[in-house]
């Protein structure tokens, strides 16, 4: 356990390898990756340009780390003597890469110094858009674009004298197709750090946007179990021996949720529905029938993107049982799931004083977040219909893991038989008060029988 302890924080001491914002020179390579090695600044730069007079090593690899590396969020400055020993060691790397490059390529001396404005320009207009921030709507000023200007121009003019030098010796039609890599290769160098600065924008998105969806099942999860078991501690205010047991169910619930595998909760279907039913009765006091037919499979159990679905539907399922036994009247609530090829489908009915689904206020979470929402991040549909004094019925249906793995074509011909059965059901599905296919409607029927 010691050694896992220390392990532990000897990672958390450990700084990501980021660029330096505030206290880089160039593009803050050098000062990022000492920090994240714990070695001096002024060692790492005399490497790169002890490696840049071997063949460009160093000028690569510096290169590469700028483009793959993100910035930091450090904001100390550099002090004057750390600037000047840095413009020095960088001043020896450019004379470095120039005679490597001469050397080993024995190219004539036009052709070598186009090499070097063109990356110089490049550089130059990278470390302007990761100072300025180009591309990202804050403020340039004049002094900006003329670096970025110039930058271009010695990328352009460079890869110009490129062409020329090297086209006298080809035919027309090489010098041509010369010239139109060079312009790609332009084009390339000077939006390289637009693209990335897009890339990793998308990724800050997509990262956001699962951060979102995490706090919306974990807000539907708190309004399902702790909020419900608070609303019936102070509606049993006056019953200890209920509040007691109420508050112990909960705290289990909450750790099992909490500190829990999911797998071992997401071992069958249908013992799942059981089981919350059986929670459910417990806690309202209100008669549950539960009635499944079928179940799922091991197989899709272990798929993690189904699993996650089937629990949501089990969440849905629970809070329509729950809206039921809490504000329907209702003495006994029906709960009858099967498990088709195709689908997954739950209904929860009960005789209680019903409801119009149009006078819902926005404030009541129930229905919204926990039923219908949950539902369709999963995949999922719901039907819900409801009068007063009719009673309500809700429907719940999942597509199984082999269904959503079928083509696109067999799933939009099921798309056009569903919609044609609607059409045939409408005037029917607005008699009873709400919108359903005919499968669902014959399912109604037959669980009534049953009742």
């Amino acid at each position: 356990m010691r050694t896992q302890i220390a392990h532990d924080d000897a990672q958390e001491t450990t700084p990501k390898l980021v660029r330096r914002h505030g206290g880089k020179v160039i593009a803050g390579v050098a000062g990022g990756l000492a920090d994240h090695l714990g070695v001096d600044v002024f060692r790492v730069r005399v490497v790169f340009v002890v490696l840049t007079a071997l063949a460009g090593a160093g000028a690569f690899a510096y290169a590469a780390l700028w483009f793959l590396c993100p910035v930091g969020t450090d904001t100390q400055r550099p002090s004057p003597r750390e600037r000047r020993q840095a413009y020095g060691l960088a001043t020896l790397g450019v004379i470095a890469l120039i005679t490597s490059a001469a050397l080993a390529a024995n190219a004539p001396a036009q052709q070598t110094v186009a090499v070097i404005f063109v990356l110089g320009g490049a550089a130059l207009v990278w470390r302007e858009v990761d100072v300025t921030g180009v591309g990202t709507g804050s403020h340039r000023s004049t002094f900006t674009w003329l670096r970025l200007v110039l930058g271009a121009v010695l990328v352009i003019g460079g890869l110009v004298v490129m062409v020329l030098a090297g086209g006298s010796a080809l035919g027309g039609i090489n010098s041509t197709v010369l010239a139109v890599l060079a312009t790609l290769v332009g084009v390339v160098l000077l939006t390289v750090p637009l693209w990335m600065r897009l890339l990793r924008a998308l990724d800050a998105e997509r990262a956001e946007r699962i951060r979102n969806a995490e706090r919306e099942e974990i807000a539907s999860h708190l309004h399902d179990s702790v909020l419900q078991t608070l609303a019936l501690i102070q509606k049993q205010s006056g019953d200890p021996e209920t509040v007691a047991r109420l508050a112990r169910r909960q705290e289990r619930e909450l750790r099992t949720w909490l500190f829990g595998d999911p797998a071992q909760r997401r071992e069958s279907f249908a013992a799942a529905v059981s089981a919350l039913a059986a929670e459910v009765e417990e806690t309202y006091g209100t008669e549950i029938e539960a009635v499944t037919v079928g179940d799922t499979t091991r197989e899709e159990l272990r798929d993690e993107t189904w699993a996650r679905s089937a629990s949501a539907l089990v969440a849905a399922t629970r809070e329509a049982l729950v809206n039921a036994a809490k504000h329907s009247g209702a003495q006994k609530v029906d709960v009858y799931a099967e498990v088709l090829d195709d689908q997954v489908e739950v209904f929860v009915r009960d005789r209680g004083k019903g409801f119009d689904p149009d006078l819902v206020d926005d404030d009541r979470q129930g229905i919204a977040k926990s039923i219908r929402a949950r539902m369709e991040r999963a995949g999922g549909t719901v039907e819900l219909r409801s009068a007063p004094g009719r009673g309500t019925n809700v429907t719940l249906t999942l597509p199984r893991a082999s269904t959503l793995r079928q083509g696109e074509g067999r799933q939009s011909t099921a798309g056009e038989a569903d919609a044609a059965g609607e059409a045939d059901a409408a005037g029917e599905a607005d008699a009873a008060g709400g919108p359903d296919s005919a499968r669902n409607q014959e399912r109604h029927q037959q669980h009534e029988e049953a009742s």
